[in-house]
């Protein structure tokens, strides 16, 4: 019993490392050796976790349950933060939730709307229709509208239109790549708005649906109701890698080399993919982190560190 409980330490303190006060939020955090090592780390409490349940602080005003968009009966709504101080338009920065395009909601990234809305950007996170209510191509035309609706109320909400990015965790990285890398061009809507976004926040995002893993894939099988080999141009459609060109917005990715859902390869080709049409691009690879590595506080403090310095970068304030 005194050499299992002598164990569980010396485990514990081999897994925690340094302690969290130490950690200097410029360096990956150190990860893990296995998928085994991070479950044990995880069982003890060895991972701090981000705190996602935030409340939303007296300085912050939150525009909640905005509906953007009424489709089939079913009103689709966005929620927006920003600080009370604003004065002037703020570049806004757009997250979608993620869930393999069949589950979560949009307070799911309130944790990263706070803290953005707090750095005096304007943030916003929308609803999209999920794959089990309707199919692929549905959920991207969703997350057209929404952008559309922010851009043509953006005097409302204290937006600047000319400085928006684009943000997401997973599917939600999916899409805010795909809508990203479709609308590259410098084109206006019918209300001569602009269409384009100025920079891309990838987070342990799939950017090709064509790889064997994505094919095989059950989750990616029911975002389209139909498998590769019935219906291969829609996989190809839906890969945002395949709309790169030379006017693509700057790019950051991050992603972890134990990601057993989305392989950390899919954001290593599409930085190279970018950089060979003359794109920026930040590709952080993560070495020992999963998917959803953000759910580690030091892991978020990280992704949040260099963020912020590819926007100040790429969507000045």
């Amino acid at each position: 019993m005194v050499m299992r409980i002598v164990f569980v330490i010396w485990m514990f303190l081999l897994i925690v490392g340094c302690k969290p006060n130490q950690y200097d939020p410029s360096q990956p955090p150190k990860g893990f050796a296995n998928n085994i090592s991070l479950k044990i780390a995880y069982t003890l409490g060895a991972i701090e976790p981000t705190i996602t349940k935030v409340v939303i602080p007296e300085t912050i005003q939150e525009y909640k349950d905005l509906v953007y968009k009424t489709i089939d009966s079913t009103s689709l709504k966005l929620d927006i933060y920003q600080h009370k101080a604003i004065k002037k338009d703020a570049p806004l920065i757009i997250f979608i939730h993620g869930g393999a395009w069949e589950k979560g909601k949009k307070s799911n990234v309130l944790h990263y709307l706070i803290s953005y809305a707090q750095k005096g950007y304007v943030t916003a996170t929308i609803q999209y229709r999920l794959s089990g209510v309707a199919k692929y191509p549905a959920q991207i035309l969703d997350v057209a509208d929404a952008i559309q609706w922010l851009k043509s109320h953006a005097k409302d909400y204290n937006i600047n239109v000319n400085k928006v990015a684009i943000a997401g965790g997973s599917a939600g990285a999916h899409l805010a790549m795909q809508y990203a890398y479709s609308h590259s061009s410098n084109t206006m809507d019918d209300n001569g708005i602009p269409t384009n976004v100025q920079a891309v926040i990838n987070i342990y995002g799939p950017s090709d649906l064509t790889t064997e893993i994505a094919k095989k894939e059950k989750r990616v099988h029911r975002l389209f109701g139909k498998t590769y080999e019935e219906a291969p141009e829609m996989y190809k459609q839906a890969s945002p890698i395949l709309y790169v060109n030379k006017d693509s917005p700057p790019t950051i990715s991050f992603h972890g080399t134990l990601d057993e859902l989305v392989p950390y390869g899919q954001s290593k080709k599409l930085h190279e993919t970018l950089q060979s049409y003359g794109v920026p691009s930040y590709n952080h690879e993560l070495k020992g982190w999963p998917h959803a590595m953000d759910l580690s506080a030091k892991v978020f403090s990280y992704i949040q560190y260099h963020t912020d310095i590819f926007l100040e970068k790429h969507l000045k304030l």
